[in-house]
């Protein structure tokens, strides 16, 4: 690896066109190639990101010694096979969320990346942008004393053809796994593991869920109470609630731009943070850091933190009845 991490990217869908974009601002990569099984939709991607190459094959992609990292922004049911087939020619991988479809998954993903010696890490962008950073900061200062409850929801009123992506079964469709991650993940990172978990949803025509209530219960009588739906559109707000105050986390949360603490029950302080670019560049260059000073994985999401994610949706999925092939 040179000075500048070289970037790859496979499955050049509507994440991945903010993802490059973003690329562009930092001076430390360089979007090397891309990947689509359609030739042309790669060409017209490589040209609008000024990649170097375009390959209309993932596997060609892969073989590239000239990349260091590759981007998978592939549905969720494929996220396996491909974060598997870039490991095994030897890249570090940054795989959109959810990390596999179930933990079994995960679990194989992660010892194939450690016994290759090769970064692996979810991209869960939301853990790196300013705001997510300030809530740890707050909550380590003892700003709202010990958590009491954490309430999050995430809801969009989504295209109900049965063929696309939030909908078609086989891609791994439905709300738990596409926003209802995003609750989840805030819930684990603020307050751990819970000892008991509640949860009903109704499920649509294609046997996927529309929308997903939850409740977690923890040994130390915190509660988490989180939503997500693709029916409706919703605050998509966060509130995090203490003994001694509370920290609201404005809509959209996981990529929130302003936070508000409130103590005591009065507003004692905003925080305004603008977002860079779409603010995928903080996950970016946090990727490229580790790259350049060879660091296995990442220390703010480890893979032990993918694990119970998606350990913790293999839980929810089983008291909704939710199965995939």
């Amino acid at each position: 690896m040179g000075n500048k991490v070289n970037w790859g990217i496979i499955g050049l869908g509507k994440i991945a066109n903010k993802f490059a974009s973003d690329l562009l601002l930092s001076e430390n990569a360089i979007l090397h190639g891309v990947a689509s099984q359609d030739s042309d939709k790669a060409k017209a991607f490589s040209i609008k990101y000024n990649s170097h190459t375009y390959y209309d094959s993932y596997e060609a992609l892969a073989k590239d010694p000239a990349v260091d990292i590759i981007y998978i922004a592939t549905p969720h049911t494929f996220h396996f096979e491909n974060t598997m087939l870039c490991l095994k020619y030897g890249k570090a991988v940054l795989c959109e969320k959810p990390l596999g479809m179930n933990a079994h998954e995960v679990k194989i993903m992660l010892k194939e990346a450690a016994s290759k010696k090769l970064y692996l890490m979810e991209a869960m962008w939301t853990r790196f942008i300013p705001a997510t950073e300030k809530v740890i900061q707050l909550l380590n200062e003892n700003a709202i004393g010990e958590i009491a409850s954490v309430s999050a929801d995430f809801g969009f009123k989504g295209d109900t053809n049965p063929a696309t992506r939030i909908y078609n079964k086989q891609l791994g469709a439905g709300s738990l796994l596409d926003i209802g991650i995003y609750p989840i993940y805030l819930s684990l990172l603020v307050l751990g593991l819970p000892s008991e978990i509640k949860a009903s949803a109704r499920m649509t025509s294609t046997e996927v869920d529309s929308c997903c209530s939850m409740q977690f219960d923890y040994n130390n009588a915190a509660k988490a109470h989180l939503e997500s739906t693709i029916e409706e559109d919703t605050p998509t707000e966060a509130t995090i609630i203490g003994t001694k105050g509370t920290i609201k986390l404005h809509s959209r949360f996981h990529h929130s731009e302003k936070i508000t603490l409130y103590q005591n029950g009065v507003m004692t302080e905003e925080f305004e943070m603008k977002n860079e670019g779409n603010g995928y560049i903080y996950e970016i260059e946090e990727v490229n850091n580790c790259l350049q000073n060879d660091q296995a994985e990442n220390k703010k999401h480890p893979h032990s933190m993918s694990l119970d994610l998606i350990s913790l949706i293999d839980k929810v999925r089983a008291k909704i009845g939710l199965t995939y092939d």
